[in-house]
């Protein structure tokens, strides 16, 4: 008896176990060469980390996680600890504190229960299931290892007894070692998600689309009537930090001469679209562009779910919220934000995705002379067309005449590396009453090279050059110099988010400084 009284006494002595879920982000670098990929890194320190290597066997890259390795008495333990934890705290309130209140929350009830259970542990032991506790109540599980990789995009679950799958910024498509084994444990990890993105999934209602508090998008499935599989789910991570513009010159993505047009063409309230399929860059660029926006101009924004992280304070964005009873009861649907926001007096309104009936309310906006940026699914200039006047949008074709730029993304192979290009940048001159477009295209990629060609007689530049005046030499020495400040960066390896942002801010308020500053003239 006194040995066990010694024993609590001693673990009630235990300091909180030190836990970084943001670690050191490694620099990694891509390689054509797949066999030799051997690399390990940290995901939550210095408990989680994660492995990936060449599997030879079934020749593909792995993602294997490594976490505290715990021995049979450990596990069952940590079971015991894990079932009382969940009996007697609320952890879907509890989530909602702060991290540092989170982590000693868990450590105090921690203590307790292992004494009032008779649980005997060293302190090694005891950082291990602390380790657990934090993983499978403050986070997701298994998975949450993923999500806290800065280089996961997309993690993809397709049903039970399948591994899962990452979508790695620098390897791209890799298969984990992680996998549910049982329908009910996976199906009990999708109710999880769907709490925690404030929804509700079931038999009755089967599919869940929601962001969880973080940002990160997420779609799920519930019964084996919608996936055979079982349950699944696809977790689109949020960037808290978005790509710079000289990121994506570094990534090959885009030229800097694309980048400056994009430039002027912000600053001067153009109206344009970036298109692409699932998962080419879209939306990146769409928040590249954003830096280049007037640091004084208001932005409203309206999305489905919550993507765009804005490089600005001026910034009111708007999300759209699903039905909260029976039928469409409490809904605020996309069109409903959008025209609200034309009474909000912005500058720039920017949408997430078009592609409904809310995008006559844009092209109206744009009409009317608010300057709008939007993305829409299609692959071709041709294919913007005709989903912009065929149902459900059914736009009248004169009212395309607004649209002045359209820029289409593209997932490409280069050197046998999957990767995102601009495929090219389209003007829309004019839109005939019959949907005929004629265009201009000043910009294009041509994959032969895995070079950017671009040539000087831009119509969108006539366009500003007549609507504000301005000299041709003028917005061409613009051009230029933009041109040569976004290389600068490059070059200077210029690519954090407040170091860039604070050199665009400077160029609108003190062209000169920062021209002498790069050397430009």
């Amino acid at each position: 008896m006194a040995k066990q009284d010694t024993q609590s006494y001693r673990m009630a002595e235990y300091p909180r176990p030190a836990i970084d879920f943001s670690p050191k982000i490694p620099p990694l670098k891509k390689t054509r060469d797949k066999t030799n990929i051997n690399i390990r890194y940290c995901l939550v320190e210095p408990f989680a980390f994660v492995h990936i290597y060449w599997n030879p066997k079934i020749y593909e890259l792995v993602y294997e996680v490594e976490e505290p390795i715990l021995d049979e008495t450990e596990i069952s333990y940590k079971d015991e600890i894990i079932k009382a934890m969940r009996e007697i705290v609320n952890f879907d309130t509890v989530v909602k504190k702060d991290l540092d209140s989170l982590l000693e929350y868990i450590h105090q009830r921690f203590k307790i229960l292992a004494i009032e259970l008779g649980i005997n542990l060293n302190y090694e032991s005891y950082k291990k299931i602390f380790y657990y506790l934090c993983r499978d109540f403050i986070g997701f599980n298994e998975t949450d290892p993923l999500l806290r990789d800065y280089f996961v995009e997309d993690i993809e679950c397709n049903g039970a007894n399948s591994p899962i799958y990452i979508v790695h910024r620098v390897y791209r498509n890799i298969k984990t070692t992680l996998k549910f084994d049982d329908i009910e444990k996976l199906a009990n990890f999708v109710e999880k998600l769907a709490q925690r993105c404030g929804k509700y999934i079931s038999y009755a209602k089967p599919i869940l689309d929601g962001s969880l508090p973080d940002g990160s998008r997420v779609n799920a499935t519930y019964t084996k009537d919608i996936t055979s599989k079982g349950p699944t789910f696809t977790i689109r991570k949020f960037t808290k930090t978005p790509w710079t513009p000289s990121q994506l010159v570094a990534f090959n993505t885009l030229s800097p001469e694309i980048l400056a047009y994009l430039w002027i063409l912000t600053q001067y309230k153009m109206n344009f679209l970036i298109t692409g399929g699932t998962s080419s860059g879209k939306t990146t660029l769409l928040n590249a562009v954003a830096f280049f926006i007037p640091p004084e101009a208001r932005v409203v924004s309206i999305e489905d779910t919550r993507e765009l992280n804005l490089p600005r304070e001026n910034w009111l964005p708007s999300v759209v919220r699903s039905a909260t009873g029976i039928g469409d009861l409490g809904e605020i649907s996309l069109f409903t934000l959008l025209k609200s926001s034309f009474r909000q007096n912005p500058d720039y309104v920017i949408v997430g995705e078009v592609r409904g009936k809310e995008a006559s309310v844009l092209f109206q906006g744009m009409a009317s002379g608010h300057a709008s940026i939007s993305t829409i699914h299609a692959d071709s200039i041709d294919t913007v067309i005709k989903r912009l006047e065929t149902p459900p949008i059914e736009l009248s074709p004169t009212l395309l005449n607004v649209l002045d730029s359209v820029c289409i993304m593209t997932h490409a192979i280069v050197n046998k590396q999957e990767t995102r290009k601009l495929k090219e940048v389209v003007e829309i001159i004019s839109v005939t009453p019959e949907g005929i477009a004629l265009t201009n295209t000043p910009f294009v990629w041509n994959p032969a090279d895995d070079q950017f060609y671009f040539k000087k007689n831009s119509k969108v530049f006539e366009k500003i050059r007549k609507r504000y005046g301005l000299d041709a030499e003028m917005l061409d020495t613009e051009f230029r110099r933009r041109t040569q400040l976004i290389y600068k960066m490059y070059q200077n390896k210029i690519f954090r988010f407040e170091d860039v942002q604070r050199i665009i801010i400077e160029y609108y308020k003190k062209p000169q400084s920062i021209l002498a500053k790069f050397g430009i003239e």
